[in-house]
């Protein structure tokens, strides 16, 4: 038998199974075409580093992803988890959302004995500068490496670890799109080298559950010169929680402050983020009173600010009319 550990991938689809007619077309593809044991094939040298089994678990162009889907996904990653000889998790996704996801399964896994780590490409399988290759056979060997156990979930691309918590896309087309804004990668990984740099930020408490059923959250966003239309709407159709891609250090319009504190004292949960792109937002100093009504979201953007208020209010309804505790929750994670 061999001694290779055993790492599971897990397909969802995305641009590093993508295709395009062109070969010197690295923007123009469909997605999701490739099945995942075609893309194990090309790349052998994955047989000199570990054991792998794969399974299709979708095949999306991630701007499509779905609370269905990310339901299946993380189950099938905490089945994986808990199966005894199991080393490593590898999820293969798109760039669009794959930060979004990310998020979703830092909260909803526990990697203490088995690393999970996502991957992706920025250019289509047939490319003639693909990177899914050599991506996928690094995030193979971040996630057998010992040293990635306990360390949360893991981005691999372009030879840099990001922690799940902090990676982003930002950049539209470039190979070295994903960054972590604030904290900076954990570390890289050349060939055979894994190397760590600093440790991640860990989330506090047992792993959250994915919920059956998810609140409705949507994000706005402050400008010049916004109506408050959007939000009149949104709380008229039930919504629960609302994420404020604010300016600068979330910033708020007057006229958004005034619906938005509406909505808050009807028990919709407002949280305060930044569409800058980088930075902490700090507790509110908004002239305006009304605004201390909402929570800030820290340093996360306004897309994985929104994956966390949807799952603490599926955990504790009770949060949406409780801003000091959603504080308090943000202020852990």
């Amino acid at each position: 038998m061999s001694l290779l550990p055993r790492v599971i991938v897990l397909a969802t689809g995305g641009t590093i199974a993508g295709t395009s007619s062109s070969a010197a077309s690295s923007t123009r593809y469909q997605a999701g075409t490739v099945p995942i044991d075609a893309l194990l094939d090309a790349v052998p040298v994955l047989k000199q580093v570990a054991r792998i089994e794969a399974e299709q678990v979708a095949q999306v162009d991630s701007k499509d992803m779905s609370f269905a889907l990310w339901a299946t996904l993380a189950a099938r990653v905490l089945y994986w988890s808990a199966q005894p000889d199991v080393a490593g998790i590898v999820v293969t996704h798109g760039t669009d959302t794959l930060e979004e996801t990310a998020m979703l399964l830092h909260l909803a896994c526990d990697t203490a004995r088995v690393p999970v780590v996502l991957t992706a490409a920025m250019r289509p399988a047939t490319s003639l500068s693909a990177d899914g290759a050599l991506n996928l056979l690094d995030a193979v060997r971040v996630a057998r490496h010992p040293e990635s156990m306990g360390k949360g979930v893991l981005v691999v691309l372009n030879q840099v670890i990001h922690a799940g918590r902090d990676a982003v896309k930002a950049h539209t087309s470039a190979v070295n799109a994903f960054v972590s804004p604030l904290a900076g990668p954990l570390g890289i990984v050349q060939d055979e080298l894994v190397r760590y740099l600093r440790a991640p930020v860990a989330l506090p408490g047992a792993p959250w559950a994915v919920p059956a059923a998810w609140p409705a959250v949507e994000i706005v966003a402050s400008y010049a010169g916004p109506g408050r239309v959007m939000v009149d709407a949104l709380v008229a159709a039930g919504v629960r929680g609302l994420v404020v891609a604010a300016a600068g250090n979330g910033s708020i319009h007057e006229t958004l402050v005034a619906a938005l504190a509406d909505a808050a004292r009807a028990g919709v949960a407002v949280l305060r983020s930044s569409r800058t792109g980088q930075g902490h937002v700090t507790l509110c100093r908004h002239p305006d009173p009304q605004a201390g009504l909402f929570a800030s979201a820290g340093d996360l953007n306004p897309y994985k600010a929104r994956v966390v208020l949807a799952m603490a209010l599926a955990r504790d309804p009770a949060l949406a009319s409780d801003p000091s505790g959603l504080q308090r929750l943000f202020a852990e994670i």
